[in-house]
């Protein structure tokens, strides 16, 4: 099995910037208690502040993908797909990772 990582780059409509994050941290609250959910990242554009990626890691395409399937899925995503204005979504297979160590143990 292979690590996945999926990056799904989404730009708000004008004014829900707040909500948004609210709903993706209520959703991400759910989704992590998933079987297979290893991490989830919500990062925004230091120069749009309209402009995000979703950054998540799961522990293999098929249970990546069950999540992708699944109505559960639709239905805590409803209100993020509301308030975006595009949405575009990649999967990777994770091949290496290389962690710093932390700055105590230098």
């Amino acid at each position: 099995m292979t690590t996945v990582r999926t990056v799904l780059a989404m730009r708000t409509k004008e004014g829900c910037e707040e909500r948004f994050e609210a709903e993706w941290r209520s959703a991400a609250e759910q989704i992590r208690a998933l079987d297979g959910c290893l991490n989830q990242d919500l990062v925004r554009d230091a120069d749009d502040p309209r402009s995000y990626l979703i950054i998540s890691d799961w522990a293999d395409r098929e249970r990546l993908d069950a999540f992708g399937r699944s109505e559960h899925r639709d239905r805590l995503l409803q209100m993020i797909r509301e308030l975006r204005e595009s949405a575009q979504r990649h999967t990777y297979q994770v091949l290496h990772s290389v962690r710093s160590e932390p700055e105590e143990s230098r």
